[in-house]
């Protein structure tokens, strides 16, 4: 397997334990993420997420260095001191104009004042934005209800707006495995995390990305992995900056179980 297609999975997976559907209480996904940290596999990004309105939680039990990346569900930025806040993910909402269009202010910290990278959440259809240099943004896969999930063409449009304006961008919700796959309980298609990885890829190269993003063949998924080429997987792991899972042991397991990623097996925590 061509070295580029291993380095497409490093430090993909940011830590959303405190997010349903898992919804770990504090203290249970601080222990996880502790255990995480110990493990040190290179697929995790060992970033924790955490909601803005939860920070006192956070810091009442945190008793170990952590790096973060802040959900900004609050009306302003709560105080930092002491965190180490790598980034930051803004609604879209906060910067709508009155025609409908997102507009994010500029300014020498981006939309907030702070050195953290900065994303402000999206849907395809409000693309385009106006971003200031170094702000990227956010797409939602998915959620607790079969509307909050984007269609192919909808993500794909996204990937390949963000690839042609050289937007990075983390993904959310609803990649809880590598494959697309009918989920039976919605009534809808998931998202599968390896094809988003590989639509990156395609757009990096050029090529429509929603193919891929429908492709449900798993052996053909695993060829194409194993076939991007090291300059393609570094420009498109520079754009798709990681996405959050309340799971991170699932994606291991999954890419473990493609033949995608090494290591010892890993016992199997309760998410």
């Amino acid at each position: 397997m061509d070295v580029g297609a291993m380095n497409l999975f490093h430090d993909l997976v940011d830590d959303a334990g405190l997010f349903p559907p898992t919804a770990l209480p504090m203290a249970e996904a601080l222990e996880r993420h502790r255990a995480d940290l110990m493990k040190a596999h290179p697929v995790l990004t060992h970033r924790f997420l955490c909601p803005a309105s939860r920070l006192p939680a956070l810091r009442a039990t945190l008793t170990f260095p952590i790096r973060l990346g802040l959900i900004l569900d609050t009306p302003e930025l709560p105080p930092l001191g002491g965190l180490d806040v790598e980034l930051i993910e803004i609604p879209g909402a906060r910067f709508e104009t009155p025609a409908g269009r997102v507009e994010v202010p500029g300014g020498r910290g981006g939309p907030l004042d702070v050195k953290a990278r900065q994303f402000v959440e999206v849907t395809a259809g409000r693309l385009p934005v106006r971003l200031p240099p170094g702000t990227g943004l956010k797409i939602r896969c998915g959620g607790l209800s079969a509307e909050a999930f984007p269609g192919a063409h909808d993500l794909g449009s996204f990937i390949a707006y963000c690839v042609d304006n050289d937007i990075p961008f983390k993904a959310t919700a609803g990649l809880h495995h590598a494959v697309r796959h009918f989920d039976p309980a919605l009534g809808v298609d998931r998202h599968g995390f390896l094809n988003l990885v590989l639509a990156v890829c395609e757009a990096v190269e050029g090529h429509d990305p929603v193919p891929v993003l429908k492709l449900t063949d798993v052996g053909e998924l695993v060829r194409r992995a194993g076939a991007v080429p090291r300059e393609t997987a570094g420009r498109a792991r520079e754009l798709l900056v990681s996405y959050g899972s309340c799971s991170t042991s699932t994606p291991i397991e999954d890419l473990r179980a493609l033949g995608l990623t090494d290591g010892p097996r890993e016992e199997e925590n309760a998410r």
